[in-house]
């Protein structure tokens, strides 16, 4: 298929060349079921290098140790649970682990409430199972039996949203390495090279509390919400700057003191206080995530593109910041109404025609 007709192609399509060059200039022992060693996928991951005349692109931008950690983990016989608040890249670097070790980030359960044990073992063709009984072709086999089968990853995305006996099955698998299939009588090994990479959302806490047998299957890493205002604005600019680029949105990228703005008012709002500490603020319901100020420059950068002059205009940033922070009607808007009169209009001239442009999108 045309790859200009593919709304989101997976990481390793879209950061084929970068892979390319780090298998090609290799030179580390490589583990089995991987395609490239785990120094080279740390390089992926992190970037900002070239390999091969290819630049190798930045796809996680925080703590590089924690990064090593992960990696680590995966060369062993443990898995690995990504934990954090929502918007910390846990199913961006998840993605981009299971490009860069298997070439293949598409073995996936989205866990949900509506998550069955057989998305995680295994499901059967009705038709044919009436027509021919239990057989091999009838089967229909997970993301996670297929990855048994060859030796490399799967990936579990929000795990703590599947019902407590959707994780139940995933023990047995992560204890055993095996999976039985009693209506065929077999029982299929794990291959070498075979993990799981799952992450859980601490918003999500409560939905579906992981037991303590499940929790001790895995290793845990803890990815943080950006420690200090500059990196969390060149992670914001790095990924408008990726996303723009498979899209048509016809407009300039943001400006650094647009960035800095957005990325300020959304830690203000996200901490309950102004970055200098001396004013208290009232918080939002919403998470006010790095994720969340990408999505809001990238609609920005829409609406400049399809119905302004192509450069971010300050009523463009206007009606970005209230879809993303009012998601409460009562306390977000009072929140927000607050944060206008309180802190925007009283931090000078450059501020003020966004301030004015907030206000009037009020009403």
């Amino acid at each position: 298929m045309d790859d200009m007709k593919i709304l989101r192609q997976t990481a390793e399509e879209l950061y084929a060349k970068e892979i390319e060059a780090l298998i090609a200039a290799e030179t580390d022992p490589i583990p089995t079921g991987w395609q490239m060693s785990p120094r080279s996928v740390l390089t992926y991951i992190t970037g900002n290098t070239k390999v091969k005349g290819v630049d190798i692109s930045p796809k996680y931008i925080g703590n590089r140790r924690l990064i090593e950690i992960a990696i680590a983990t995966l060369v062993t016989d443990r898995a690995l649970l990504l934990i954090g608040e929502p918007g910390t890249a846990k199913s961006w670097l998840s993605e981009h682990l299971a490009a860069a070790i298997n070439g293949d980030s598409t073995k996936t359960v989205q866990g949900t409430a509506g998550t069955t044990e057989e998305q995680i073992r295994y499901s059967w063709n009705y038709a044919m199972l009436i027509a021919n009984g239990p057989s091999a072709e009838a089967m229909v086999k997970s993301p996670i039996y297929r990855a048994m089968e060859t030796g490399t990853l799967a990936r579990v995305e929000e795990i703590s949203r599947c019902a407590s006996e959707v994780q139940d099955a995933l023990i047995s698998i992560l204890s055993e390495k095996r999976m039985s299939v009693p209506e065929l009588g077999l029982e299929i090994p794990a291959r070498r090279g075979f993990s799981v990479i799952a992450t859980a959302n601490t918003r999500d806490k409560g939905v579906n509390e992981m037991s303590a047998a499940l929790k001790r299957r895995f290793n845990i890493v803890v990815l943080p919400t950006p420690s200090d205002m500059e990196t969390e604005i060149d992670i914001v600019r790095t990924r408008v700057a990726q996303m723009s680029a498979g899209m048509e949105l016809h407009a300039a990228l943001p400006k650094e003191d647009t960035v800095a703005r957005i990325v300020t008012i959304f830690r203000e709002l996200r901490t309950g206080a102004t970055l200098d500490g001396k004013q208290k603020l009232k918080t939002t319901s919403g998470v006010l995530s790095t994720a969340e100020a990408i999505s809001l420059l990238a609609n920005s950068m829409a609406l400049a593109g399809s119905f302004g002059s192509g450069e971010i205009a300050e009523d463009d940033l206007a009606a970005a910041l209230q879809g993303a922070v009012v998601k409460d009607e009562d306390k977000d808007k009072t929140a927000w109404t607050e944060y206008l009169e309180n802190v925007m209009k009283k931090r000078g001239s450059q501020w003020l025609p966004l301030y004015r442009a907030c206000r009037e999108l009020e009403g």
